[in-house]
């Protein structure tokens, strides 16, 4: 069986008047074959299958003669099931299989045609919201995935693009307020596609099942209502052109940038060219001629954007932290073992077990520990045993970081009888001067190699010579 473009071939080059042994060496046919396609109707489309169809080349279907058969069926019940036809079709004779009659029916089943409707936006009204990413290569020679969140308004076009680290379901609601802040206001809805961080299950007809309990959660703050479509069904957003791609093809493939920072401002530029500058094809004017009359109808943001906290579940351990995304924080020892809720803020944390709070500034380094001062003293006061404490308040000096290890290991072999009175002095100091000034000064200890809490008391209350600090650009 050739295909339609070797058809084609052999027809040329008969009509060009070359023998047909040559074209038969030529294109790799047999003669017997040259001789069938020259008297074949000349080919007109490269589809081979439909092609074939419609000049009957090629097996017939053993359901080609039950064809009449199965239309007059559909004719009189559009919506019978498929295997009644074919159940029909074996009483009348039919002794293929299933897959070529069942293909028959489909073809020939009528589709009712549904008109394409544009769900365009009133004033404050909708509001479509998408992730994005874009492979940049930096007319510096780096190279780099570039991640976006964009928003616009459907009434007036009006648009706000942020460069964002990932697409998490945290990113996506926080830089959801922040533009709904740029905006003015919140509209009455938001439109998104389906990815997980907005939904996680639905039904065949697009029935959302249960939603992302983050995302929810925020938008109920919000009292912003939310609609999802099909992803790639643009008419469903209520705009008519894609806005990750218009991004792409307005901002990322039209401009050249020297790197990250470069990008960034003419980001800021393009976003007032886009808005106040060009002309919407989609309404003739400019974002900005309508955003008067769109942001009379936006509603006040109910939770500024430092206030989000997004809600997250959890337990206080038995050592007494909260363990959220490899980071622990330290809660009272009276809270062990109750569960509660943890408030993840933009730059703090807030944890509510019970009676029990505690409020933290947020660890963004991976397997950091956050302990307060005052869960130390509680924490030391509830161990049983001066054994028990001895180690508890050796734990707190070694979570300070930096040196503190390297100099609990030099005075426990330099002072092996005496370096529980030093853990104890050193725990104090800790609790008076804080971690930082804590491990800033059992760095210079041991870069001095002067152990002993004599000298870090010393150093707590000495400022750092000026040959030593760091020195910062102006």
């Amino acid at each position: 069986m050739f295909d339609m473009m070797k058809r084609h071939e052999v027809q040329v080059l008969r009509r060009a008047g070359v023998a047909q042994e040559q074209v038969a060496k030529l294109t790799g046919v047999s003669v017997r074959a040259v001789r069938m396609i020259e008297a074949e109707e000349p080919v007109v489309a490269p589809d081979d299958g439909a092609e074939r169809e419609r000049r009957g080349i090629g097996r017939p279907s053993k359901a080609e003669p039950f064809r009449n058969l199965v239309a007059k069926v559909l004719a009189e019940d559009p919506e019978l099931l498929t295997l009644e036809i074919l159940r029909r079709a074996r009483l009348d004779g039919y002794q293929g299989g299933k897959s070529a009659l069942y293909a028959m029916v489909a073809s020939l089943r009528p589709r009712p045609a549904r008109p394409l409707v544009r769900f365009e936006g009133l004033p404050g009204e909708f509001c479509q919201h998408d992730f994005g990413h874009v492979d940049v290569r930096f007319i510096d020679g780096g190279r780099k995935r570039i991640h976006f969140f964009a928003s616009r308004l459907k009434y007036s076009r009006w648009v706000e693009v942020t460069i964002v680290p990932d697409e998490r379901v945290e990113t996506l609601v926080r830089r959801l307020v922040d533009h709904f802040a740029a905006l003015g206001g919140v509209p009455l809805l938001s439109v998104f596609d389906r990815p997980k961080t907005v939904v996680l299950h639905w039904k065949k007809d697009g029935t959302v099942t249960e939603w992302n309990s983050t995302f929810a959660a925020v938008m109920l703050d919000l009292g912003v209502g939310v609609e999802v479509c099909w992803p790639a069904r643009g008419n469903q957003k209520g705009s008519v052109e894609n806005l990750v791609g218009w991004v792409k093809g307005s901002f990322f493939k039209q401009r050249r940038f020297v790197d990250e920072v470069d990008l960034l401002a003419q980001l800021v530029a393009w976003h007032d060219e886009v808005n106040t500058k060009v002309v919407s094809r989609a309404t003739g004017v400019t974002p900005a001629a309508r955003m008067s009359e769109e942001r009379a109808r936006l509603r006040p943001l109910k939770v500024a954007p430092a206030d989000l906290a997004l809600r997250i579940p959890v337990s206080v351990g038995p050592t007494g932290y909260v363990l959220h995304n490899t980071h622990l924080y330290s809660m009272p020892p009276d809270a062990i073992g109750i569960p509660g809720t943890l408030f993840l803020f933009q730059e703090r944390v807030k944890i509510a077990a019970g009676r029990f709070t505690a409020q933290h500034p947020r660890l963004f380094e991976r397997n950091a520990k956050s302990t307060l001062p005052e869960h130390r003293l509680d924490a030391v006061a509830k161990v049983s045993g001066k054994r028990g404490k001895r180690y508890l308040m050796r734990e707190h000096l070694l979570e300070v970081g930096g040196s503190a290890h390297d100099y609990l290991t030099e005075i426990t072999h330099r002072r092996p009888g005496a370096w529980i009175g030093e853990v104890e002095q050193l725990h104090a100091l800790l609790q008076q001067h804080g971690a930082d000034a804590i491990r800033a000064a059992l760095g210079r200890a041991v870069a001095g190699q002067t152990f002993g809490a004599e000298y870090v008391r010393h150093y707590l209350h000495q400022p750092v010579p000026a040959s030593r600090q760091e020195v910062l650009p102006l």
